[in-house]
């Protein structure tokens, strides 16, 4: 469906990606980010207004959905950012190993189909001590609430290019060769408690 997945899509995401609750979050974890940065899935660009351009030298902003990318240049201009566009031209992130210090994903790892093959190659491209901010859909820990995302999910992954609400994030994260070094978790957006459970934090390569 490629008008709506360059088209609706983008629009739904500028009105419903970014509520008072997850925009708080955004406040507090993205201005973290230092050094040379990668955001994967940028999206809309809604977290460029938070990175802090006295301590973030460049960033280099991923997103395969070229409905996004206009939103997200605009967005850009805003700022006072370096900031590279990259493509995605294979499942490889197109940077050198050991090449960033800090990956920025919001809302991104629910999609990605290979979820621990991309989250290994994040470490691949972050420096030995670097960092991974992370603010993602996923598991909740109430039984019913998991029941209800099992039922919802087919609709979240058709409306929102593949969502699965069902991850387990942390676990996930770990398998990835990662250590989570800050977390917090909770039901935040506006919206069913199938599709607002939502974890955020901070890992690091495993040593």
């Amino acid at each position: 469906m490629p008008f709506y997945k360059d088209h609706v899509y983008p629009h739904l995401v500028a009105i419903l990606g970014n509520p008072k609750p997850v925009q708080t979050i955004r406040q507090q974890l993205v201005p973290l980010a230092h050094g040379r940065v990668l955001e994967i899935g940028v999206g809309p660009g809604v977290n460029f207004v938070h990175y802090d351009p006295e301590k973030v030298s460049k960033v280099y902003a991923l997103e395969p959905n070229p409905g996004m990318m206009p939103r997200a240049e605009r967005q850009g201009r805003r700022t006072q950012l370096d900031i590279e566009f990259l493509d995605l031209p294979g499942e490889r992130i197109p940077l050198a190993d050991a090449s960033v210090d800090t990956v920025v994903s919001t809302f991104t790892l629910c999609t990605i189909p290979g979820v621990v093959e991309a989250i290994r190659g994040i470490g691949r491209v972050v420096k030995p001590g670097g960092q991974f901010l992370f603010f993602e859909h996923g598991l909740a820990p109430d039984a019913r609430v998991q029941r209800w995302q099992k039922r919802t999910e087919p609709l979240f992954k058709w409306a929102f290019e593949g969502c699965h609400v069902t991850r387990d994030i942390t676990s996930l994260i770990k398998a990835g060769g990662f250590k989570i070094e800050q977390m917090g978790a909770a039901y935040l957006a506006p919206f069913p408690k199938s599709g607002s459970y939502l974890y955020w934090g901070v890992a690091r390569p495993k040593v």
